[in-house]
């Protein structure tokens, strides 16, 4: 399946819900882009020479920690409290 977002014409603008919907692609592809170029940056990945399972055992560590380091930044940026 191919997700695309709504496009406005010269006679039709966008609808709110089309906007909203609008909204929520860009969310989701702003996170699988962010994915993608942490996945280009872990250049252990480059040499990996593993059965398919266990790569994935890896990526899947590799992925939780990513995901706990962006946490820790986001509540660093938020302050206490």
């Amino acid at each position: 399946m191919v997700l695309t977002p709504f496009k406005a014409e010269a006679n039709r603008p966008l609808t709110k819900g089309q906007k909203q919907a609008n909204a929520v692609f860009s969310a989701m592809r702003c996170a699988v882009e962010g994915g993608f170029a942490a996945l280009k940056h872990w250049h252990i990945l480059d040499k990996l020479r593993l059965d398919t399972r266990h790569a994935t055992t890896v990526l899947r560590a590799l992925l939780v920690l990513t995901q706990h380091e962006q946490s820790v930044r986001d509540a660093a940026r938020s302050g206490p409290g």
